[in-house]
């Protein structure tokens, strides 16, 4: 037996990344692409941007509420 212990690797990979590794990579270049084409959207029409963002959580309001109201009336077959 020798008394050095070599554990890991510790040099650069001679083939190019593959598999999961390799769509990981991919699906972050995908998402910091489009926040980064949201932002400059935003950025550029910001009275369109508010009035998407507010229309988007009056309609998640609207139904959140109606979804509440249902669930919560004596009628509703889950009581």
């Amino acid at each position: 037996m020798t008394d050095e212990l070599s554990a890991g690797f510790t040099g650069i990979p001679a083939e190019p990344p593959t598999g999961v590794r390799k769509v990981a990579r991919g699906a972050k270049d995908a998402v910091v692409r489009e926040s980064t084409a949201v932002v400059a959207g935003a950025a550029e029409h910001p009275h369109t941007a508010t009035g998407i963002v507010l229309t988007i959580g009056a309609l998640a309001f609207a139904i959140g509420y109606v979804l509440g109201r249902d669930a919560s009336s004596n009628n509703s077959p889950w009581s």
